[in-house]
């Protein structure tokens, strides 16, 4: 597992410059959910607000996230994807499919349904609280 997490950090530093997988994470949140609170992230990822605070800063100052006013709460911001947001994760994303690709191209239909299904168990599990990630 720990082979697994550190080659997903290298392969999103080698998928665009600016995008730790930190990065790429809080951006697809935010382009799955159309924007959300720092909180909301913060929650989600059971991350301390000053951990989340600084990931957001640094998306701030590259172009990739802005903060809007909530149109049903003036005392609230929503961060969103900005233009360049978008495109960025669409280019990561569009690498990343066809990393998974390469490496998966040659595994037979049965090995890719059960792979999945690990994965999915998996994640149920560490969702639930199933032990150390």
């Amino acid at each position: 597992m720990t082979a697994f997490a550190r080659r997903a950090r290298a392969t999103a530093a080698r998928m665009h410059p600016e995008l730790s997988l930190v990065s790429f994470t809080l951006l697809s949140h935010l382009e799955d959910r159309g924007g959300c609170r720092a909180t909301d992230l913060a929650a989600h990822y059971t991350l301390d607000k000053s951990t989340i605070s600084r990931q957001v800063g640094v998306l701030e100052k590259a172009g990739l996230v802005e903060r809007r006013l909530d149109p049903t709460d003036h005392r609230v911001h929503v961060l969103h994807l900005t233009d360049r947001g978008d495109e960025v994760l669409a280019q990561v994303g569009g690498a990343r499919r066809i990393a998974f690709q390469e490496r998966l191209g040659g595994w037979s239909e049965a090995d890719l349904t059960r792979f999945a299904e690990y994965l999915l168990r998996y994640n149920e599990a560490a969702a639930g609280g199933g032990g150390v990630e």
